[in-house]
């Protein structure tokens, strides 16, 4: 019998997502100037006021206070109506040392046995189901905000927009598991005040359906182009007005966006945020060590979806376990349990091991605060971290490195492929 599947994504300027662009801000930072800082730092954001809390350990000096109110300035809250803006918003830091009795069970004389920043279980997911092997529903969610807000910058077509936004998609799938239609869009948008609150309910819901729509629409292939049809359900601002919003309307925290950050609900997850901790917190590390063993192998033709879940102690380097869940569409004649004792061969999964392999100790996570950490496409940039200060400093960094699809002739190689 078909069904439905839903995800959400939510904007840069929603409040739990400027937390998170703040945390990694500082990360970057830390490993900018020192490449071994140890950090995890949490932002708490609300009208007026942002606070960062946290522990560190790092050779490096920041100007926290800066570095917020750049993220702020850059995701566009830089008007006094908005009453949470760049330039004017108090800013109170707790940040601390780490404590060394979390440190002591961390680092090693010999690198490689570097313990795990914490106990815990972590999750990767992959399914072949569109290009970059990732939910459909979510996949859509977040293109809808990533173009919304491409279209609040230029400020042509839709002159009203601010910057707090949501989303949701719902699919219908046929009873063999493949996307059929889209049932449902659900877009929510902060805007500018209006004299007629029902001529501007019109006018956005106007918007989003034929400026908004036919943009994303166009980045897409035709087998996903033909999803969408006249019959979709669209609840555009659904509460109505939605003048106030960002962290003046709704109070923002670190790492209360875990499902957007990753599958969408699709796969699962463990329950530990990324943003604000650097990689030695397996919480981070391991779920992008996860996906990228899910993306490979679903790559490699091995299986059409895979779930890949790793353990760990907290100060031990070798995981618990390793799980693997194909949902029955391996091609091998193997169980999943086989699947994953292969696996284990072929990637290694120590906390040491997985940095190294990833490229981890760089300051890519700004990058990963907005718009999911999974499915971006991994590139070499340049990033200037204190621009014009004498203490610039230019990195080359590659992003997204547990997207690259490097693995697939391992894989292949190992399972017969």
């Amino acid at each position: 019998m078909p069904y439905l599947f839903t995800s959400e994504s939510v904007s840069e300027g929603h409040p739990d997502k400027v937390a998170d662009q703040i945390s990694d801000a500082l990360i970057d930072h830390f490993l900018a100037y020192d490449t071994t800082s140890k950090v995890a730092c949490e932002t708490l954001v609300t009208t007026g006021q942002v606070v960062l809390a946290g522990e560190v350990k790092s050779e490096a000096y920041l100007d926290v206070q800066e570095i917020a109110r750049e993220v702020i300035r850059k995701i566009g809250y830089t008007k006094s109506e908005y009453m949470f803006e760049a330039n004017s918003c108090g800013i109170f830091s707790a940040i601390h040392e780490q404590s060394p009795d979390i440190n002591q069970g961390v680092e090693r004389k010999n690198p490689e046995e570097q313990g795990a920043g914490d106990q815990g279980m972590m999750f990767g997911y992959a399914t072949r189901e569109t290009e970059n092997y990732m939910p459909l529903a979510l996949d859509l969610a977040h293109k809808l905000l990533i173009e919304l807000a491409a279209v609040r910058r230029e400020n042509k077509e839709i002159a009203y927009l601010r910057p707090d936004a949501k989303s949701q998609v719902t699919i219908e799938y046929s009873d063999d598991n493949k996307p059929v239609r889209i049932d449902t869009i659900v877009i929510s948008t902060q805007h500018d005040d209006f004299d007629a609150e029902d001529k501007m309910l019109a006018k956005i819901k106007s918007d989003m359906i034929n400026i908004l729509i036919p943009r994303v629409k166009a980045q897409l292939k035709p087998e996903l182009q033909a999803l969408f049809n006249d019959k979709i359900t669209y609840h555009i601002n659904p509460t109505g007005k939605f003048v106030i919003g960002g962290p003046h309307g709704d109070t923002g925290l670190t790492g209360r966006k875990i499902i957007v950050d990753t599958y969408g609900g699709k796969g699962a997850h463990g329950g530990g945020a990324f943003s604000g901790k650097d990689p030695s917190k397996v919480d981070r590390s391991a779920a992008y060590a996860t996906r990228h063993i899910a993306k490979n192998l679903v790559a490699a033709g091995l299986c059409d979806e895979a779930l890949v879940q790793v353990s760990y102690a907290i100060g031990v380097a070798k995981p618990c376990g390793l799980f693997i869940d194909t949902r029955g569409t391996a091609k091998v004649k193997l169980t999943d349990g086989e699947i994953a004792r292969k696996v284990e061969e072929i990637f290694d999964l120590r906390p040491y091991a997985i940095e190294q392999r990833l490229k981890l100790r760089n300051p890519i996570y700004s990058d990963t605060a907005a718009y999911g950490h999974m499915g971006r496409d991994s590139k070499v940039v340049t990033k200037v971290f204190n621009k014009g200060k004498k203490n610039e400093k230019k990195v080359d960094v590659e992003l997204f490195t547990w997207e690259k699809l490097d693995y697939v002739e391992k894989v292949k190689s190992a399972f017969g492929l």
